[in-house]
């Protein structure tokens, strides 16, 4: 899948740079494992689950760390379609709005265009992923005891690059040719953080049909993650023009504020 990536996207336009892992670690060796997993056409609901032996902390941080250099490579892509004009709103199709929150300049949940939720948020994942506190390169050096609560955070907000690039971009997507390759992504993406527990279901419900009509497709039919990523879409979706607010559940991660989705 990753190859595929690259042959479709342009790495000039990457939003940021790519986090690497330091060879000859544990993480460097889980990394490879996993990509290794992919590569050899292994049926993705089976490579996400954790191996026998190796460490819950360890697996999910290669996986939170591998899914922010996709999905940045994503969002980069289609970002310059991504303006203020555009998306004045960071929202997840018609029902749904994400507001920005945070310990330094956002203490309040804010609603903000989606490019500067989108810069926000990539900044403060860098921050978590490059603090040895949290992720640890080290040697022996222990994880948080909050590090598992740290990730579904994390991942919860990058479902919502997903949520955006679907609902909004995804004819930019279409033209590229790469939405069987963005499609497997997401696929990968949600086996993983489903199978780990690692983001509530009532937070997927933005993109409920994709999951339905590809995911549990995908998992009857067996379909390999190297066979997908040749695949047509199972789904196609078009940009909504109307931005409205959803009165509804709040993030079980996140309090809520006013009926919106913080964060």
């Amino acid at each position: 899948m990753s190859i595929a990536l690259k042959q479709v996207f342009n790495k000039d336009k990457t939003f940021r740079p790519k986090r690497k892992f330091e060879p000859g670690t544990q993480r460097f060796e889980l990394h490879k494992r996993a990509q290794a997993s992919l590569n050899s056409g292994v049926d993705l609901k089976a490579a996400v689950q954790l191996p026998s032996g190796e460490d819950q902390n360890d697996w999910v941080a290669v996986h939170v760390v591998d899914f922010f250099n996709r999905i940045n490579l994503i969002y980069g892509t289609i970002c310059e379609f991504c303006t203020e004009r555009t998306c004045p709103v960071m929202s997840g199709g018609p029902k749904y709005e994400y507001r920005w929150q945070d310990d330094l300049k956002y203490k309040k949940p804010t609603a903000l265009p989606a490019p500067q939720y989108m810069n926000l948020l990539m900044d403060w994942i860098e921050v978590q992923i490059n603090n040895e506190d949290i992720f640890p390169t080290c040697v022996g050096v222990p994880f948080p005891k909050n590090f598992l609560q740290i990730c579904k955070k994390i991942l919860c907000r990058l479902f919502r690059v997903f949520v955006h690039v679907y609902i909004h971009h995804f004819d930019r997507v279409i033209v590229m040719g790469a939405e069987a390759h963005v499609n497997t992504c997401y696929k990968h993406f949600y086996y993983f953080v489903t199978e780990m527990n690692l983001i509530d279901r009532k937070e997927l419900e933005p993109l409920a049909g994709v999951i339905q009509g590809q995911c549990a497709r995908g998992a009857a039919s067996g379909i390999s993650a190297a066979a997908e990523g040749d695949d047509q879409p199972d789904v196609s979706l078009a940009p909504h023009p109307t931005l409205r607010k959803r009165e509804g559940s709040c993030s079980l991660l996140e309090a809520q504020v006013g009926g919106r989705r913080p964060g």
